[in-house]
């Protein structure tokens, strides 16, 4: 649980170091939008890498990555219909759905053990 704790907390600064600016940067040099979005990003690093660690293991590597993807498409709905002020709209639901799908054929199924 730690893992999923970590990885969703590190998603909120990603995605407000990758999209954030889009409301409110529009006025900056390219530059400045990087530097303040590294800024950002080096607290999602400080929250993923130890997320990571800790779950691998009980967790593939594959598995994490999915994890990952399916807290990163949740927190960007979040973020996108609160702070971006976007509609959600039915084909993208759809297109989540697809993801989820794909998340359950990750964890339904026993995987072959890793090598090494």
């Amino acid at each position: 649980m730690n893992t999923i704790l970590l990885l969703t907390f590190s998603n909120c600064f990603m995605t407000f170091a990758w999209y954030g600016h889009l409301k409110y940067g529009h006025a900056w040099p390219l530059w400045k939008a990087i530097l303040v979005s590294w800024g950002i990003a080096l607290f999602e690093y400080c929250l993923a890498v130890p997320a990571n660690r800790l779950g691998y293991g009980e967790f593939s590597g594959f598995q994490l990555k999915i994890v990952q993807e399916v807290i990163t498409l949740i927190v960007f709905i979040a973020f996108a219909t609160m702070f971006l002020k976007e509609k959600l709209a039915w084909n993208y639901l759809v297109a989540f759905g697809f993801l989820a799908v794909a998340a359950f054929f990750a964890f339904a199924f026993k995987s072959a053990e890793p090598v090494g």
